[in-house]
C-alpha cells in the first residue's frame, strides 16, 4: 500500500499589530501625517487674521518632524524594543535632515504660489500691458517673449554644446586643444550673467549701433550662459557610455561617425536631454542680460529681429521695482509672472522627461 505524502501545511503569518512586537508598515506614515497636521494647526492658529502668505511653512515642517521623532521613538519603544526605537529614531533624523535641506525650496514655492494666485486668471494670460495704467492687464506679451528668446537660445546652444562635447570625448582625448576647450568651458561656467549681456550688447553696438535692443540679442546672451552647461553635462554623459558598445559597432565595420550617431547618442539621450533642460532652467529666469539686450515693452512684439521685447523676468522686475497706483496691482502682477515662470520650467522638465523616455534605447529581455 502506497502512501501519498502530503505537503507540509503552510502557516500564514498573523497581521502585524501594536501587540505583535512590530509596528504595522502604515504606522510611521500615519504618525508623520498626524505630526504635520498638528504642527499646521498650531501655526495656522498663530496666523489667524493675518495674510495667508505669512503662514510659516518652514517652521511647520521642522516642528512636525520634531513631533514625529518623539512619537515614533516612544511608540516603538513600547510596542517593539529599544533597538528598534533607536533605529527608527536615526531614520527620522536622516529624514529631518532631508526636510531641512528642502526648506528653502518649499518656502519659496509656497510664497510664490500663495501670492501669485491673486492674479492667476484669464485676463493675465490673454492681455498685455498696452494702455494699462493701474489695475488689470496681463503678461501674455512677456510669456511669448520668454518662450521665443529661450527657444532661440536653445537652438543656438544645443548643437554647439553637443558637438563640442562629442569632440572632447570621441576625438580630442589627450590633445592640447581639448584641454584648452575644457579649461575655457570651466571658466565660462562661472561668469556672471551680466557679463554675457554686456558682451552681446557691445558687439551689436559696434556692428549695428549704440542703443540697439532686439530679441535675438537676448537669445545670444543666454546662449553664452547655456553652452558651458550643455557641454559639461553632455560630456560627462557621453563618457559613461560603455566602450564595449563602441567596440561592437567598430567590429561590425561601422564608421566612427555613424557609431556616434546610432549608438553613443541614443544611449545617452536621456541624460543629454536632462542636461539641456538644466541649462534652460539656468537661463530662463535671468534678468540682467535681458535688461541690457532686449529691454521692455508694454505691448506684443514677436519679431526677434525688430525692436524690444518683453520677457517674464524683466516684466516681474519692472512691476515690483517701479509700482504705480495702486501699488498692490503691480505687486500682484509681479508674483503672478514669477509663478508663471516656475510653471513653464516645470512643464519643460516634464516634456524633457517624456522625450527622453520615448527616444531612450529600449531594453529587451531574452
Amino acid at each position: 500500500m502506497t502512501t501519498i505524502a502530503t505537503p507540509p501545511a503552510t502557516t500564514v503569518a498573523p497581521p502585524r499589530s501594536l501587540t505583535a512586537g512590530h509596528l504595522p508598515t502604515w504606522t510611521p506614515w500615519a504618525l508623520l501625517a498626524g505630526s504635520f497636521a498638528v504642527s499646521a494647526v498650531v501655526f495656522a492658529l498663530l496666523n489667524i487674521g493675518g495674510d495667508p502668505a505669512d503662514f510659516n511653512i518652514a517652521m511647520t515642517l521642522v516642528v512636525g518632524m520634531v513631533i514625529y521623532m518623539a512619537l515614533i521613538f516612544v511608540i516603538s519603544s513600547v510596542a517593539e524594543s529599544r533597538r528598534h526605537a533607536t533605529d527608527r529614531l536615526m531614520t527620522a533624523l536622516v529624514s529631518t535632515a532631508f526636510v531641512i535641506a528642502l526648506l528653502p525650496l518649499v518656502s519659496l514655492l509656497f510664497t510664490v504660489v500663495v501670492n501669485g494666485l491673486a492674479r492667476f486668471d484669464g485676463e493675465f494670460f490673454s492681455f498685455s500691458m498696452r494702455n494699462i495704467v493701474g489695475e488689470g492687464g496681463g503678461a501674455v506679451h512677456a510669456i511669448y517673449g520668454t518662450l521665443l528668446i529661450t527657444l532661440g537660445a536653445t537652438i543656438i546652444s544645443v548643437p554647439i554644446g553637443l558637438m563640442t562635447s562629442i569632440y572632447l570625448v570621441e576625438y580630442g582625448q589627450g590633445k592640447k586643444l581639448a584641454r584648452g576647450i575644457t579649461f575655457l568651458v570651466d571658466v565660462m561656467t562661472g561668469i556672471p550673467s551680466i557679463v554675457a549681456g554686456l558682451f552681446i550688447y557691445s558687439v551689436f553696438a559696434i556692428i549695428v549701433g549704440p542703443g540697439t535692443r532686439m530679441g535675438i540679442m537676448g537669445s545670444l546672451a543666454l546662449s553664452v550662459l547655456m553652452i558651458p552647461v550643455v557641454v559639461r553635462g553632455s560630456e560627462e554623459l557621453l563618457r559613461i557610455v560603455p566602450n564595449e558598445l563602441r567596440e561592437a559597432a567598430y567590429a561590425l565595420g561601422v564608421p566612427k561617425w555613424l557609431t556616434i550617431v546610432k549608438v553613443v547618442l541614443p544611449t545617452a539621450i536621456a541624460g543629454i536631454t536632462t542636461s539641456v533642460m538644466l541649462a534652460v532652467a539656468r537661463v530662463i529666469g535671468e534678468t540682467a542680460p535681458l535688461l541690457l539686450t532686449v529691454g521692455m515693452v508694454q505691448g506684443m512684439n514677436l519679431n526677434m529681429f525688430g525692436g524690444q521685447m518683453a520677457t517674464l523676468p524683466v516684466f516681474s522686475y519692472m512691476q515690483a521695482k517701479y509700482p504705480g497706483l495702486p501699488p498692490e496691482a503691480f505687486i500682484e502682477r509681479a508674483w503672478a509672472s514669477a509663478l508663471t515662470l516656475i510653471l513653464i520650467v516645470m512643464v519643460l522638465n516634464l516634456v524633457a522627461r517624456l522625450i527622453a523616455k520615448i527616444f531612450a534605447p529600449k531594453m529587451t529581455g531574452r
